[in-house]
């Protein structure tokens, strides 16, 4: 999009909403309010934030619990797969990377975000059927609006992704806060957009991360951006295969989903109006909707946010994010986003074990570890949990046929076909007839 066509947009929304600037600035002032209370509390909290429910009690979370788990955004579901099986995988796993040690992955000299998406165990796992209950319950926590968006949320579908094995004293800079699942798309995508028009009108309170409208059918990423993701997850997730905790490169997340969400949306109509050394920088009463004075941030950048700006916070242009894919659609910092307090409330989730699998709602602000402390590797297969609808099914329709011929599924850059490695996966090793649709093999 160019400059003129952000400016527009901006516009285009201040005009949609009835009393927008006096409803958004009342969002606004109330969110940053409840933010600098729950960014404490969650700084305080630490890992133990995320919540923790059991495999064999997901029918039984209700309640209290429930609703704290859904504005938490993030959970681990221990004990999805016996340990046992899936340390075997991790066996596995290494034994597939010493028979192909020329495999696909970053860094490149020395492989451990592996490019790979049809080993046995990856296959094995997306298979598994308790991995496919999970995967439905997780879908069931989204509810129908009342356009009756055509979703089956108890038909979970595949999505094919890749697996980590990273060891320790690795550093990795790659994924610092942002978010998958849309970007610009938020604001100007129609469909899209209907998700967050609670925050919109200034009932930010109200907005409900879980309900499908603007969910399914909108459209959540832009040609010749890397990095995204065309289907709809209602979560993000991975399955570990090793024991992996807070310091050992795990996942870091911002634990609610609420306040985020209403932050994030609201951010392009608000500038300061002190420098960021301001003592009183956050406050509420130094931030003003509209046309205001541009700052300069401490990483040298301008803060500027009125409606005459372009600027939409975090998002990357094409140009920015460019061929490499160096840059993600949606990046958060203390500089573009200082009210999340990013460097306090980015929290590890707890130790998993194997077995466990880690899920967060795809609007969730998350990040990996730069470093890894631990003594043992930090391996995981990602495996996201997606239900069935039109534009999921087109997408599982062309990775089922990537499958077959060996090569990577759409969303992902194209390399080199996995026929070519050794031990890798068929159609042959699918035996389950619920596994065998999800991935598309079957009607």
């Amino acid at each position: 999009m160019t400059a003129e066509s952000l400016i527009q947009l901006k516009h285009s929304l201040a005009q949609s909403y009835p009393d927008f600037e006096a409803r958004a600035t009342s969002a606004w002032n109330e969110v940053l309010q409840e933010l600098n209370t729950v960014a404490d509390t969650i700084a305080k909290s630490g890992p133990d934030y995320v919540p923790i429910i059991d495999y064999n009690d997901l029918a039984n979370v209700t309640g209290d619990k429930l609703a704290q788990l859904k504005r938490r955004g993030t959970f681990i579901v221990r004990n999805v797969v016996p340990e046992i099986e899936a340390t075997q995988w991790r066996t596995d796993l290494k034994d597939w990377i010493a028979a192909n040690p020329d495999a696909e992955g970053t860094p490149a000299d020395n492989p451990q975000y592996f490019q790979i998406f049809y080993t046995k165990p990856q296959v094995a796992a997306r298979a598994h059927p308790n991995v496919l209950n999970v995967q439905k319950w997780c879908n069931n926590l989204y509810t129908h609006s009342d356009e009756a968006e055509p979703v089956d949320l108890d038909a979970p579908l595949t999505y094919v992704d890749r697996f980590r094995m990273r060891q320790p004293g690795f550093a990795w800079g790659a994924h610092p806060p942002h978010m998958d699942g849309g970007a610009i798309e938020r604001w100007r995508d129609p469909t899209f957009r209907k998700a967050f028009e609670s925050v919109f009108r200034g009932e930010w309170r109200s907005h409900d991360p879980y309900h499908l409208k603007g969910r399914i059918g909108g459209t959540t990423s832009t040609e010749g951006q890397p990095n995204q993701a065309s289907i709809f997850r209602t979560f993000q997730g991975w399955l570990a295969v090793s024991e992996t905790g807070p310091g050992e490169g795990t996942l870091k997340v911002f634990p609610d989903i609420l306040l985020s969400t209403a932050y994030i949306m609201l951010r392009p109509f608000f500038s300061p109006t002190v420098d960021s050394s301001h003592p009183e920088a956050l406050a509420a009463k130094n931030w003003r909707y509209g046309e205001r004075p541009q700052f300069t941030g401490r990483d040298g950048s301008k803060l500027i946010s009125d409606l005459t700006s372009p600027v939409f916070h975090g998002v990357a242009t094409a140009e920015s994010a460019g061929a490499s894919g160096g840059v993600r659609p949606f990046e958060f910092s203390p500089d573009t986003h200082p009210h999340l307090r990013l460097e306090d409330t980015m929290i590890s989730v707890p130790r998993v074990h194997p077995g466990d699998m880690v899920f967060w709602q795809a609007d969730v602000v998350h990040a990996v570890e730069k470093e890894h402390h631990g003594s043992g590797d930090s391996s995981v297969m990602y495996i996201p949990a997606v239900p069935k609808c039109p534009q999921n099914d087109e997408y599982v329709a062309k990775q089922a046929r990537a499958f077959v011929e060996g090569r990577p599924p759409p969303d992902f850059p194209q390399g080199r076909t996995e026929l070519d490695y050794a031990m890798h996966a068929t159609k042959d090793d699918i035996v389950s007839p619920l596994a065998l649709k999800a991935m598309g093999l079957v009607v």
